[in-house]
């Protein structure tokens, strides 16, 4: 995650890290980007199943029921052991994460053991009810997948009125008191909705929004040739960050951040040089704490099946399965010879990575979309955009 309101509007500086020691289990959830231990945020899909047909969706999901998802009391093994391991925040995900009836017990579970429960969710099945049982059981936070306005929305979404039953959850949501955000996954075909989802930042009061760099997974993997160009790419950084400043110079600060394109680091670090050349050496360093991509180390997934990856994107390889070993043991477990190189992948990526003078603040970027798009796990992220210029070690 870049957070392009943390570090292009200045609302994080490096000392609000280093006050609490860079500890995961210590940081506030806006720092956690920076911490130096590097527990992993754990991503648990617990469902296949979902109501809507997104065709970008990583899991495949569809409206099928799942019989090999983890039940309920196999679900609280994972999340004690979760919780031993010191994992500072589970994210419910899916599929479509209220799809299973049990999820308000598991959050809860999980807020009990001390962690941060959050959701990924279509927000269509999110009714007042459900809201306010969402804010009784102590969750930190809903993301609400949006990918446009409605007529773009449920086009990629496969379901009409996917975009007034989302906007209706977000409501709910505000009304239960529970903080609520965005999630948008740009491509080509909906580059062009940044401003109105900007729009419904604004108008609505919505605090947070993510946006997604395209990853080549699931059903997103036949999506490649929608990603955006170099151009294209660094056009919608730019967009993102004009409205972002411009909602704190109005006085309407948002947090914003984009994610999965770890190119978007030195890519606002190179405009800050420009612009304001003190608060970039500010930046860089708090580019340098965050480390860049960290699959495999600072964020890992389990599956609804047990299955655990290192990340939700990864499902191609799994290092184990939870209902055979804990969490806790795969993940610290290198005798995987991926999981190894995943916790060192600096040393081995090529081309023009491995000559890059960001490799420490970007990691080497997504590893999968590197092997969907070239078939080398190792090769340079595709979608990385910085021309060889800015790449060039000085």
């Amino acid at each position: 995650m870049i957070g392009i309101s943390k570090l292009y509007c200045g609302t994080v500086e490096p000392s609000d890290a280093l006050r609490y020691g860079r500890d995961s289990g210590k940081l506030p959830s806006h720092l956690l980007q920076f911490s130096s231990d590097k527990r992993p945020v754990v991503v648990w899909n617990i469902t296949r199943r979902c109501n809507l047909k997104c065709v970008h969706c990583y899991a495949k999901a569809d409206a099928n029921s799942s019989d090999n998802e983890l039940d309920t009391e196999q679900g609280k093994e994972l999340i004690d052991d979760l919780a031993g391991f010191g994992v500072p925040v589970i994210l419910f995900s899916g599929g479509e994460p209220l799809a299973r009836k049990d999820l308000p017990e598991l959050a809860a579970y999980a807020v009990e053991k001390g962690m941060r429960a959050v959701i990924s969710t279509n927000g269509t099945l999110i009714s007042e009810k459900i809201a306010r049982t969402l804010k009784e059981i102590g969750l930190s936070y809903v993301g609400i997948s949006i990918d446009g306005t409605e007529k773009i929305n449920d086009r990629f979404r496969g379901v009409s009125g996917a975009f007034k039953s989302a906007i209706e959850g977000i409501k709910n949501c505000q009304s239960a008191g529970i903080k609520v955000g965005l999630r948008f996954t740009i491509n080509k075909y909906n580059a062009d909705e940044i401003p109105a989802i900007f729009d419904i930042l604004e108008d609505m009061d919505i605090p947070r929004v993510c946006f997604y760099h395209l990853v080549y997974a699931g059903r997103g993997s036949k999506m490649i040739e929608e990603d955006l160009s170099y151009e294209e790419s660094r056009k919608a950084v730019d967009l993102i960050m004009d409205r972002t400043r411009s909602l704190h110079e109005n006085g309407k600060p948002k947090e914003v951040l984009t994610v999965d394109n770890h190119a978007d680091g030195p890519y606002l670090y190179l405009r800050l040089l420009k612009e304001d050349p003190d608060r970039a050496a500010e930046v860089l360093k708090l580019l340098e704490m965050n480390g860049g991509n960290n699959s495999g180390r600072g964020i890992g997934c389990v599956s609804w099946d047990g299955e655990v990856y290192a990340d939700q994107f990864w499902r191609h390889h799994s290092f184990g399965n939870v209902r055979e070993r804990p969490f806790s043991k795969i993940w610290t477990d290198t005798s995987d010879p991926l999981m190894k190189k995943l916790k060192e992948k600096k040393k081995h990526v090529k081309g023009k990575c491995a000559s890059c003078r960001w490799l420490d603040i970007c990691g080497g970027n997504f590893r999968v979309r590197a092997e969907a798009a070239t078939g080398d796990l190792w090769a340079p992220d595709p979608a990385c955009y910085l021309t060889e210029e800015e790449i060039r070690k000085i």
